[in-house]
């Protein structure tokens, strides 16, 4: 100590003291690598089988590594499960819980097994230092020793007893009648026969398939790696749900033995499924012809699909407005208003069901009978006026009431001057005058025209405008004296 205060150097002994300290350090390090006096993130996983796990096996996210494994401990009981303690550096958190751990194999220069750590989604929640990810949430390969192990002396047995029926059942002969029910080309051949008679096919079921296996690929990039990842997904619900899985096997087994009891059905139906796809060909066929102006129509659909959120917005103030047109004090009200009205106005159009044909029938004789008939011209020799008939008739009414008039308008009465003649005229009976009427002209008369004859008979049964209209200047002169 002396020395070391005077001459500031260490001694031989202090330095080698340090030295191996440094390098128990470096050792401790470099063999934990964990810094002392830290604590790690810690997580539990639980898995069903016991795969071949050991302390300072690596944890891996996305191919780097996180952490180690810390700890292996037995479930307990017969259950071959085990819970595996690691501890996780920082930069592997968060941890979410729905993450999902697999053991993976190293590849061959590395050797042994690592922890593929899948982090989760982020909205699920985070797990907390120190808890446990469920066995259904983990998964690891089956080591070659743990298949052997289940293939005790009886489970051989049991697989030689098979191989051996296996065998015969390929090699041995029908007996008769057996395959009566089969296909002509495989009567009398063994199963093994019928397995290479079955090559002939292969080659077009072989190319099938492998268009199959080329469609499943799917059309762009990425698509069979988004079906397995979908797939993977199905995989994980059935998984994390195992007493509805359960269900669904023993549900399973229950569909199976009742296709079992219909065999007989079941092997008819097989027998006609041939002639099903031959037909269903074609109209598979036709709908994959359909698909392209189907996608088409859906594309030119998309823009209005978009649109139709708007639309529907717009749409809300008409019919909030259309609501409240359609109240009590509104249309309804109109409606219980002119309800009487309609009602008289179906009343009325059932009554023009009935009349609208006899006006017609009435224009049709006025058109075709009554006005050519007031449109004609009376020739009356020395007599004519040369105007058209209703002309005529309406300027004789003039004239009537024009001599009819009284001087002071307080009545009305009729003025013949009537001139004395030598010409005695006597009218046959007419009205009460049973003796006809009498009177005197200047000079001996013509005659009548129209001569006087009895009137035409009025014919109901035959329609006005069928008739043709009369022909007024071939009216008879009646005679003179």
């Amino acid at each position: 100590m002396r020395a070391f205060r005077h001459g500031g150097r260490l001694t031989a002994f202090q330095v080698g003291v340090i030295a191996l300290v440094l390098i128990a350090i470096a050792t401790f390090l470099a063999f934990t690598k964990d810094i002392p006096f830290t604590r790690p993130f810690e997580l539990n996983a639980r898995f069903t089988n016991s795969p071949p796990i050991q302390k300072g096996q690596a944890v891996r996210v996305a191919g780097v590594e996180i952490g180690k494994v810390s700890a292996v401990e037995p479930v307990g009981g017969d259950s071959p499960a085990v819970t595996v303690t690691m501890k996780l550096e920082d930069e592997a958190l968060p941890i979410h819980r729905d993450a999902r751990i697999k053991v993976r194999p190293r590849i061959f220069f590395e050797g042994n097994l690592f922890f593929d750590i899948h982090p989760g989604t982020p909205g699920t929640g985070e797990l907390e230092d120190g808890d446990t990810i469920p066995a259904s949430q983990t998964s690891a390969p089956v080591q070659i020793d743990q298949v052997l192990g289940t293939l005790k002396f009886d489970t051989r047995r049991g697989l030689r007893k098979l191989l051996v029926g296996y065998g015969g059942a390929l090699g041995a002969e029908p007996e008769a009648g057996e395959d009566d029910d089969q296909d002509p080309d495989t009567q009398g051949e063994t199963a093994g026969q019928a397995l290479n008679d079955s090559l002939e096919y292969s080659a077009a079921a072989l190319r099938g398939g492998a268009i199959v296996n080329d469609a499943t690929l799917g059309s762009e990039l990425h698509d069979l790696s988004k079906l397995i990842a979908g797939q993977q997904r199905i995989f994980a619900a059935l998984s994390s749900n195992e007493e509805q899985l359960k269900d669904l096997v023993s549900n399973f087994n229950v569909t199976m033995r009742a296709l079992a009891l219909e065999e007989a059905n079941l092997r008819q139906t097989i027998r006609l499924l041939p002639r099903v796809l031959a037909a269903a060909r074609p109209a598979l066929d036709r709908l994959n012809e359909a698909f392209p102006p189907t996608r088409a129509w859906a594309l030119e659909m998309i823009p209005g699909v978009r649109e139709t959120p708007a639309t529907i917005d717009a749409g809300f103030p008409w019919i909030e407005q259309t609501r409240a047109l359609l109240q009590p004090s509104e249309l309804q009200g109109l409606v219980d208003e002119l309800q009487p009205a309609v009602d008289d106005l179906a009343e009325f159009t059932d009554g023009q069901v009935d009349f609208l044909p006899v006006l017609d029938l009435f224009n049709r004789c006025q058109l075709e009978v009554v006005l050519p008939t007031n449109e004609t011209r009376i020739d009356d020799g020395p007599l004519s006026t040369g105007l058209r008939n209703y002309e005529e008739f309406f300027q004789t009414m003039v004239g009537l009431s024009g001599e009819s008039a009284g001087f002071d308008g307080n009545g009305s009465y009729t003025r013949f001057q009537s001139a004395g003649g030598g010409y005695r005229v006597n009218t046959p009976p007419v009205g009460s005058f049973r003796e006809g009427l009498l009177g005197s002209a200047a000079a001996p008369p013509l005659g009548t025209r129209p001569a006087r004859g009895p009137k035409a008979p009025y014919r109901r049964e035959v329609a006005c405008h069928t008739q043709r209209p009369p022909d007024l200047n071939a009216a008879r002169i009646g005679a003179g004296p």
